[in-house]
């Protein structure tokens, strides 16, 4: 298979997560697995896990045919569930991120949101990134997520990139 390339978006998030060698990471939304191969490129060198979910059947297999070398290394797990079913040990994420994952802002999410703080290690962040495709909807998109977020006992910080044209809205623990 032919090396995929890793979109300027989610290199720049991954980046911006400073994910380190021993991190235990949950993507939410995992889609073709660009994230995911970002992610666990940064977790080869150390004893990190990754592991992604998303509610699609073709999101999932794409993603494992992307990442095939870290399922078969250990470090990868790739399920199909949605984030409200999401069983995951308490207390052992460091980090959480979803990019263009309209749950946090188009509905009432405290149930999710709430599971995400559990899980979390103190210290640990949940990163929500989104493309800014429509400048208008950013406002919105930042009360309501900011919201979601801060109700369950997040800190939450914002932050945007102008190139490539990126938001994040940042919840520590």
């Amino acid at each position: 298979m032919a090396v995929q390339a890793i979109p300027a978006r989610i290199r720049w998030a991954v980046d911006f997560m400073d994910v380190q060698p021993s991190d235990h990471v949950l993507e939410i939304g995992c889609g073709p697995g660009a994230g995911v191969d970002a992610v666990c490129a940064k977790l080869e060198s150390g004893n990190g896990k990754m592991f992604a979910i998303d509610r699609s059947e073709s999101g999932v297999d794409r993603t494992k045919r992307r990442n095939q070398k870290h399922v078969d290394a250990g470090r990868l797990t790739v399920r199909q569930i949605d984030l409200a079913t999401l069983r995951v040990p308490v207390k052992r994420l460091n980090k959480v991120f979803a990019f263009n994952v309209n749950l946090f802002w188009v509905r009432s999410c405290h149930d999710e949101v709430a599971l995400i703080h559990e899980r979390l290690l103190p210290g640990g962040a949940v990163f929500l990134f989104y493309e800014v495709k429509f400048p208008e909807q950013v406002p919105e998109m930042l009360a309501k997520a900011s919201a979601s977020l801060a109700e369950v006992g997040f800190r939450v910080s914002v932050v945007e990139q102008r190139q490539p044209a990126v938001i994040g809205i940042i919840g520590r623990r």
